[in-house]
C-alpha cells in the first residue's frame, strides 16, 4: 500500500506534518526548555493536574500538538476552534458539550487557535467558564499575549513561550519525514542528497510544519511519475522548489529585530547592526521606521560625545523620504556605520528622565523670582523679572537659575 491509497482510506489528503505529528511527549521534538524530565509543565502532567495554558511562539512550533498530547495525557475531550472562524455561539456550544461531558466525568480541553484575533468581549466570554471548571482553555498565539488579551484572561491562564526548533531536532524531524515517504515508495525510492537535507533544514528558520511540506514537495517533484530509478532530492531541486528563503518575521519579528539593531548601534556593533538592518530590509521593513529607531540612537545613546551623528541619522531619514528602497538602503548603512562607530554618551537621556522623575514625584517648583517673565504691565510691581542679570552683559555674574528648594541640584554626570 503506497502513501496515496493510506490517504484514500481515510476520504482525505492528509499532510505529511499531520500524518508524522507526535504521539507521545516523548516524540515532541525542539522544547527541551518547557518540556523536559524535571520542568514545572512536565510535573504538573504527572501530578495529573490539568490547567489553563497560553501558548506563545513562532509558526510551525508546536503549539497545536502539544495542546493535543496535554488533553491526551489527561484522557481530556478536545474541542478545537480557530478564532478566525469561529465567534461566541461557537464558545456557547463548546460549553454545553462541556458540562454533558462533565456529567460522566469527563473533563474538556478547549483549544482555540490565533486566540490574539478574538476581540475583547469574545475574550470576556470565555472567563466564567475556565473560572468554574466547566472546560480549561488551551490558547496559541503567534503575538506576544501581553499586547493581545486582556489583562482577566492572562490572569487565568499561564503564559508558556516556546521557541523556534532549533536546527538538531528539525533535521531529525525532516529526516524521519524522508524515511517516512521512501517506506510507503519502496517500489521506486528516491535519493535524499545530504546537501538538500541541509538546505530544507537552514531554509525552514525553527517551523517544522514547513519543514515537511517542503520535503513532501521536493520528495513528489523528484519522484514524479515513479518511473526514473535516478530520482534525487538534491539542493539545487529544493532551491529551484522555494525559489528563495522564506524568512519568518511577523509583528513580535518586527519589534525583536529593531531592538537588536539598536542594540547593536549601542555596542558599538557595525557587523552586527548592519546584519539586522539587512534583515529588515529583505522581509519588507518599512525604511523610515528603520530611519527613526536610528535617530533616536543617535539622540540617546551618541548623544554630544559625536553631534554629528544625529545629523547623519537625520539625513538618512531625509535620504529614505527622497528616494525610497533599493537606493536609500545605501543611506541606511552609511548612517548605520558612523552611529555605529560613534563615541557613546547617554548623559541627556539620563539628565532629562532624572529632572522628569524628580518634577513627578513632587520636585515641581516655580522658577525663582528674578527669571520669571516680566514682559507685562504691573510685573516688575509683583517683583517679576527683579534681580535679573542679562548675561551678554556680565558673562562672569554668577546666578541661580534652578528653584530655590533644590539650587544646588546636578543632572548631568
Amino acid at each position: 500500500m503506497n502513501l496515496f491509497d493510506t490517504l484514500e482510506e481515510n476520504n482525505k489528503q492528509t499532510p505529511l506534518a499531520a500524518l508524522l505529528r507526535p504521539k507521545n511527549l516523548d516524540e515532541f521534538l525542539g522544547q527541551t526548555n518547557v518540556i523536559n524530565e524535571n520542568s514545572p509543565i512536565n510535573n504538573l502532567l504527572k501530578a495529573n493536574r490539568l490547567f489553563s495554558l497560553i501558548l506563545w511562539g513562532p509558526p510551525g512550533c508546536g503549539k497545536t500538538t502539544l495542546a493535543r498530547l496535554i488533553a491526551n495525557h489527561h484522557k481530556a475531550n478536545f474541542v478545537e476552534l480557530s478564532a478566525v472562524t469561529s465567534g461566541v455561539k461557537d464558545v456557547k456550544d463548546a460549553v454545553l458539550a462541556a458540562k454533558d461531558n462533565l456529567r460522566s466525568g469527563i473533563r474538556t480541553i478547549l483549544f482555540i487557535d490565533e486566540i490574539h484575533r478574538y476581540s475583547k468581549t469574545q475574550q470576556d466570554a470565555l472567563l466564567p467558564h475556565i473560572e468554574n471548571g466547566t472546560f480549561h482553555l488551551i490558547g496559541s498565539t503567534t503575538e506576544n499575549p501581553s499586547f493581545q488579551l486582556v489583562p482577566a484572561l492572562l490572569s487565568r491562564a499561564q503564559v508558556i513561550m516556546l521557541n523556534r526548533i532549533d536546527e538538531t531536532s528539525i533535521k531529525k524531524i525532516v529526516e524521519k519525514g524522508f524515511i517516512y515517504l521512501k517506506k510507503h515508495y519502496a517500489s521506486s525510492p528516491v535519493t535524499v542528497e545530504d546537501e538538500a537535507i541541509e538546505t530544507i533544514v537552514n531554509l525552514s528558520s525553527g517551523d517544522a510544519r514547513y519543514a515537511l511540506n517542503t520535503v513532501e514537495n521536493s520528495y513528489f517533484a523528484a519522484y514524479g511519475d515513479g518511473k526514473n530509478p535516478d530520482s534525487k532530492v538534491t539542493k539545487k531541486l529544493v532551491e529551484d522548489l522555494l525559489q528563495k528563503s522564506t524568512a519568518r518575521y511577523d509583528r513580535q519579528g518586527h519589534y525583536d529585530c529593531l531592538s537588536a539593531y539598536q542594540k547593536s548601534l549601542r555596542g558599538s556593533d557595525p557587523d552586527a547592526a548592519i546584519y539586522y538592518l539587512a534583515k529588515m530590509l529583505v522581509n519588507g521593513e518599512d525604511p523610515r521606521i528603520i530611519a527613526r529607531r536610528l535617530i533616536v540612537c543617535a539622540s540617546e545613546d551618541v548623544g554630544n560625545a559625536d553631534f554629528r551623528a544625529f545629523l547623519i541619522a537625520e539625513a538618512a531619514l531625509k535620504a529614505v523620504e527622497t528616494l525610497g528602497m533599493p537606493e536609500c538602503r545605501i543611506a541606511l548603512a552609511q548612517a548605520t556605520e558612523f552611529v555605529a562607530r560613534a563615541k557613546k554618551s547617554n548623559r541627556a537621556i539620563m539628565a532629562v528622565d532624572e529632572a522628569m522623575a524628580d518634577i513627578q514625584s513632587g520636585l515641581d517648583y516655580a522658577p525663582p523670582m528674578h527669571l520669571r517673565d516680566c514682559h507685562y504691565k504691573d510685573a516688575k510691581k509683583y517683583g517679576f523679572g527683579e534681580g535679573y542679570v542679562y548675561t551678554h552683559d556680565n558673562p562672569e555674574y554668577k546666578q541661580q537659575f534652578l528653584p530655590d528648594e533644590i539650587k544646588d541640584k546636578k543632572y548631568f554626570h
